[in-house]
Parts: structure tokens; C-alpha cells; sequence
């Protein structure tokens, strides 16, 4: 038995707790509720780890990767992608050819990383609420953070951390709490008593693929979905958005995580509300033929980027064990759907 596959089953047990709300994890304080609804997350995601550690990996000769300061345990997307490539994980930098800073947290510092390994997100130090509401408008030309002070309407008060999920809505103007954000209501309503958000996936600073998350309206700022569904990036966005996404992701210097994206029913007009370079994933909801598609594309997606970025180094080996791709994710997605 591998040493990743005992970690697989014991060793992130060091992660989390057991309390009388059920398991919860030590560093972000996410709970899993041991109730039916939390158990039945619980069994979908052990028959996703285990389908796909039993599927064949993309690459034989292995990519030496090193995440730091955290190892990313198994139930993290950027986790299941590495493992799909077939990826060698190491505890010393130096012994790595890829660097991925990968901490659970809002502001971090900076990741050192010598020239001649490959980073990722190495300069992507704070995902605050401010900054993802002050980049998302430099990316789409339309503000999300409003002064609750003059404001008049609703508006989302949330916590400035990133991974909070207390988001709740309240009518302005009021007096600011300290340690929120104030924003605009973005009406991401369905029409069927749902909500929706578009979780987009990136690699390499650009959008790969979208999950369509849906909720009651209820519980709109819950971390909980009602449906999922994989799709391509052409059949929610423009290439025009597409582009403003991969501006968003390259200012914040997110080289791989996920973006919650919402469209504005009333005016059409997007707006990122979160950025998360540790998110989980794949969604848990979606069938197990989604979620496998949904980590090959992005295990194929990152080969891409890697096999980029060994490009630019010059006593690099630029070769590839994976035939060039003669469609893009998108293309892959709607082929499967």
C-alpha cells in the first residue's frame, strides 16, 4: 500500500474533529454535519476517491510535485487533478519540479520559489472579499462593493474571510460592521425557486470548465447544493467574459483554484464574488461520470500549463507522454453533454 493511499484513509483524520455538530475541520472551521444529508456527502465522496484511484493516470513518467505549506489532503480538487496526472507528491521543494502554494487561508505570504521550478499560485496572498470585489471590477467594469452608509436597498453583508459562508442580506444605509463587506445584491435567480452560481475552474490564470451550482433561494449563502451540472465555458459565457475572467484570475494571481462567478438576471452582466485556491472538489452532487470528466480536463488542462512553463525554461525537457489535445476542455465538455 502507497504511502499516499494510507494518508488517503488516516492521516488527514489529524484535519478534523469530531464535535456536537459533527466533523469539523481544524484549520477553516468547516463543518460536515453527521446528519443523513451530511453522511450521504460523506459516502459520495468516498466512492469518488475510490473510483478514482482506481482509474489508469494520464502520465507515466511522474511530475514531482510539492505542495506547501499544507500538503493538499485528498478531498481538494487541485488533490484529485494531481493524483489523475499521476503526479509524485514531495515534502522538499528543492526535490520538486512543480511548486503549489497551497494554504487554507485568506491573506498568506508570499511563496518562495527559486527560477528554476514551476509555480503555482506562489503570488496569490489575499482572496479578502475586498480585493476579489476590487479586481472583479477592474475585469468586468462594474462595481460590487457598495458604501453601506449611502447605499439604499438590499445589499449582502459578508465576512472580509474567505471561506466564511455568512453571508446574509440587509437593508442599507446601516453603520458598518468591522470585519465585513458590503455588496450588491447580484440577482442570480433561475425563476424556479432556485439560485445559481457559476463555479468556474482555472488553470494557468484561464478558465477551463464551469459548474452550474443551484440552491433554494432560501439558502442562498449556504455551502450546499441542490443540483450541479458540468458544462463548457462557451455555453454560459461570451469569449468576450471568458477573456475578463482570465484578466481576473492573472491580476489576483491565481494560478489554479476556483471563481464564483454570478450572472445578473436584470442586466446580464457578471460579477465574481469569491476566489478560492484551495477549493474542494468536484462537486459532490454531480454523477460520478461528471465528476471524472470534470478531473480529467483538469489534470489534462494542468499538464497544458506545465508543459507551457517548461517551455520557457531552456534546459527543460518539453515533451509531452500525452498526445496534443486536438480540442479544447470546452469542446470536450459539450461532446460529453
Amino acid at each position: 500500500m502507497t504511502l499516499s493511499r494510507i494518508e488517503s484513509m488516516t492521516g488527514w483524520l489529524a484535519d478534523v474533529r469530531l464535535t456536537s455538530r459533527g466533523l469539523q475541520h481544524r484549520e477553516t472551521g468547516h463543518r460536515v454535519p453527521l446528519d443523513p444529508s451530511g453522511l450521504k456527502d460523506i459516502y459520495r465522496w468516498i466512492e469518488f476517491d475510490r473510483t478514482l484511484r482506481r482509474a489508469p493516470t494520464l502520465r507515466r513518467e511522474k511530475l514531482k510535485i510539492c505542495f506547501t505549506p499544507k500538503r493538499a489532503r485528498p478531498w481538494y480538487f487541485a488533490r484529485s487533478i494531481v493524483d489523475h496526472l499521476g503526479a509524485e507528491l514531495v515534502e522538499n521543494p528543492a526535490e520538486a519540479e512543480i511548486v503549489w502554494s497551497f494554504e487554507d487561508a485568506t491573506f498568506t505570504k508570499p511563496t518562495v520559489v527559486p527560477a528554476n521550478k514551476i509555480a503555482i499560485n506562489a503570488q496569490c496572498t489575499d482572496v479578502s472579499k475586498t480585493t476579489v470585489g476590487r479586481i472583479s471590477e477592474i475585469a468586468f467594469g462594474e462595481s460590487l462593493t457598495v458604501d453601506p452608509r449611502t447605499y439604499h436597498g438590499k445589499m449582502v453583508m459578508k465576512s472580509e474571510i474567505n471561506g466564511a459562508h455568512d453571508g446574509r442580506m440587509v437593508e442599507g444605509p446601516v453603520a458598518p460592521t468591522k470585519g465585513f463587506v458590503y455588496q450588491r445584491l447580484i440577482d442570480n435567480r433561475t425563476g424556479e425557486g432556485m439560485v445559481e452560481d457559476l463555479r468556474t475552474t482555472i488553470v494557468g490564470g484561464e478558465p477551463v470548465l464551469v459548474f452550474k451550482k443551484r440552491r433554494s433561494e432560501d439558502g442562498r449563502f449556504l455551502n450546499s447544493n441542490d443540483e450541479v451540472e458540468l458544462t463548457s465555458l462557451d455555453a454560459v459565457f461570451s469569449q468576450e467574459e471568458q477573456e475578463a475572467i482570465g484578466v481576473f484570475a492573472k491580476t489576483i494571481k491565481l494560478d489554479a483554484g476556483g471563481l464564483d462567478v454570478l450572472r445578473d438576471r436584470t442586466s446580464g452582466k457578471l460579477f465574481i464574488v469569491d476566489a478560492n485556491k484551495t477549493d474542494m472538489g468536484p462537486p459532490l452532487a454531480l454523477p460520478m461520470a461528471d465528476k471524472m470528466l470534470a478531473t480529467r480536463l483538469m489534470a489534462e488542462a494542468l499538464e497544458d500549463f506545465i508543459m507551457g512553463e517548461r517551455a520557457l525554461r531552456p534546459d527543460a525537457d518539453t515533451g509531452s507522454l500525452r498526445p496534443a489535445p486536438s480540442q479544447r476542455p470546452t469542446d470536450l465538455v459539450e461532446a460529453a453533454i
